[in-house]
């Protein structure tokens, strides 16, 4: 097998679902269509050419105050550097609306598939804070937009500017991590090890670092505050060094690390604005060298993508050299990328619908799927907010909750063995159908006003595909001037590009005779109830209310049951 070789097959719609599957939270029908003839390279490159970095901020949602549809961090008229004053009465709010704006940039895709936000969510599963724990709006603003903006930049300066992020500090207690007996705090230095970079063991068991490692890296890390948390009308906050908190002694690391010395300088080198950044520096450096940690990054973005099992042959033949390329590209994101995306492997057969969707897959790629739009802000915020309040609390019921990871490990399915299987359990599955059959029963009302109903209006749709709608008889001893769609062409159309994997014409079989047709009636029956449902249609006037409702029903029934297994099939929940 070729492995990290250039997929140099022109896309079908296959592999272009497969791809926008992966690196996006789901493609719309027409984006399928418009990556399918694209080579893997230029489909990759419009991804990430699609990127946008600068998106409306977030709003206020609530409508019933006159602040509704304005933006709560930052306005035209805020200086530079600053924010609005901070409202603690609204932190709870103003943080739930963050997530909303985020399922606003995943859902809408800034007008244009991309693959910044799925990345995104990578790193802050990675990264891991949470919403409730740093518990002030503008720290989780800053922190999400710092993950956002180098979601595909360097690694080093992302691993670098998240040690001094106010929210991180504040997370895994960075700001209590002072020189003095009892002050040390471990936290951050544990998981920058564990987490963040080399991890804990390498593939054969060997342990990367020591405890004595944790407490010399904790040492280097003392003296880094975050100021104006939670303080009332402020409009700054940043992070600090206070040198009388940092540790000064000379640190030494183990033969993990070749026996690194990190000591504190008797000036501040040049290019450093304090000895603590110097020192952070030495840090970061040395956990880089560190030959696991290119792998360790590389192999979880290979289970992000691809599959989440790696075998000593994709250690060997995928991590291995992503890692390489990670180090030799200096740490550069976008070139591991760029590379995984369009291999062979990850094009394989054997990777395409190997994994079960997220939370997020399953609700955000859904709503992309059958185009249900994601109302416009400032405009319709209520409208707006509903549909966030049904996908958000929704994706949480489902082990999802966005941007409050039950530990700094992230979602249990994103690090426990079985990886994306453990999406799926008695209580999540039982979620999922009463999901997809939200789409079917169309009981959410997003939008009064445009009486927009979150769900797939079948009968339009199944209209749609008959050519010459209007062209029959009122009798039905007359043949129709045009013939009925048959079975095959309506379960044809509900599963183009539904599922990534290829059903058997038994299971096609199946789906018509014993489900659309409920093993009750012949294929035949449905063309004679669906010219009687365009007879009725097309001449009202000549039936009454009792048959046209009759005729309506009996034909949006068949779809309804036809759809609704369609999504409650295991295939539906694979990507």
């Amino acid at each position: 097998m070729p492995y990290l070789d250039l997929f140099t097959t022109p896309l079908t719609a296959k592999t272009a679902a497969h791809l926008l599957r992966r690196a996006t939270f789901g493609p719309t029908q027409g984006e399928i269509t418009a990556f399918t003839g694209q080579t893997a390279t230029q489909a990759v490159q419009t991804l990430i050419t699609n990127s946008n970095y600068n998106p409306p901020q977030p709003v206020d949602l609530d409508s019933t105050r006159p602040t509704a549809g304005q933006p709560y961090l930052r306005n035209s008229s805020t200086p530079a550097g600053q924010y609005l004053p901070f409202d603690g009465d609204r932190n709870f709010d103003y943080g739930l609306y963050i997530k909303y704006w985020w399922i606003g940039q995943m859902i809408g895709q800034s007008g244009t598939p991309n693959l910044l936000d799925k990345l995104t969510l990578f790193w802050q599963n990675h990264f891991v804070t949470t919403r409730e724990t740093v518990d002030d709006y503008r720290f989780v603003w800053s922190y999400l937009i710092l993950i956002r903006n180098n979601a595909l930049g360097n690694f080093r300066d992302l691993v670098t500017k998240m040690t001094k992020e106010p929210a991180m500090l504040r997370f895994l207690n960075g700001d209590m991590n002072e020189v003095g007996a009892g002050k040390a705090n471990e936290n951050y230095a544990r998981e920058l090890q564990e987490l963040f970079t080399m991890g804990t063991v390498d593939p054969d068991g060997n342990a990367n670092y020591t405890e004595d490692d944790v407490k010399a890296a904790a040492r280097v890390l003392t003296g880094w505050k975050y100021t104006n948390h939670w303080n009332t009308g402020s409009t700054t906050f940043t992070t600090t060094f206070t040198a009388n908190k940092h540790d000064t002694g000379t640190k030494t690391f183990s033969g993990k690390y070749n026996g690194k010395i990190i000591s504190t300088p008797t000036t501040v080198p040049a290019g450093f604005a304090n000895v603590g950044e110097y020192e952070l520096n030495e840090l970061i450096t040395m956990m880089l060298a560190h030959p696991q940690t290119s792998r360790f990054i590389c192999r979880k973005l290979y289970r992000w993508y691809v599959n989440a099992n790696v075998t000593p042959d994709i250690e060997t033949n995928v991590v291995i050299p992503l890692g390489a390329l990670l180090v030799s590209s200096n740490w550069n994101i976008r070139p591991v990328v760029e590379k995984l995306l369009t291999s062979q492997i990850f094009f394989d057969a054997a990777n395409i619908g190997a994994m079960v969707k997220s939370p997020a897959d399953l609700l955000l790629g859904t709503t992309r799927f059958f185009n249900q739009p994601l109302p416009a802000l400032p405009a319709s915020v209520a409208p707006y907010k509903t549909l966030s309040d049904f996908l958000h609390w929704r994706m949480r019921d489902l082990q999802l909750d966005l941007m409050d990871q039950p530990t700094v490990f992230g979602y249990d399915a994103f690090y426990q063995t079985g990886y994306s299987r453990n999406w799926i359990n008695t209580t999540t599955m039982a979620l999922r159908n009463d999901f997809t059959d939200a789409l079917i029963w169309r009981w959410l009302t997003v939008d009064a006003a445009t009486n927009y109903k979150y769900g797939i209006d079948l009968l339009a749709w199944v209209t749609g595909l008959q050519s010459g709608f209007g062209n029959i008889t009122t009798t039905t001893s007359t043949p129709p001037g045009t013939p009925p769609i048959t079975c095959v062409v309506v379960l044809d159309a509900f599963l183009l590009n539904l599922f990534a994997t290829d059903l058997a014409q038994t299971q096609k079989d199946f789906l018509i005779d014993k489900i659309m047709m409920m093993d009750q009636s012949p294929r035949t029956t449905w063309e004679f109830e669906w010219n009687q449902y365009r007879r009725t249609v097309t001449y009202p006037a000549s039936y009454s209310a009792t048959q046209i409702k009759n005729a309506r029903d009996t034909i949006n029934w068949r779809l309804q049951t036809l759809m609704r297994y369609l999504l409650r099939m295991a295939e539906y929940h694979l990507v």
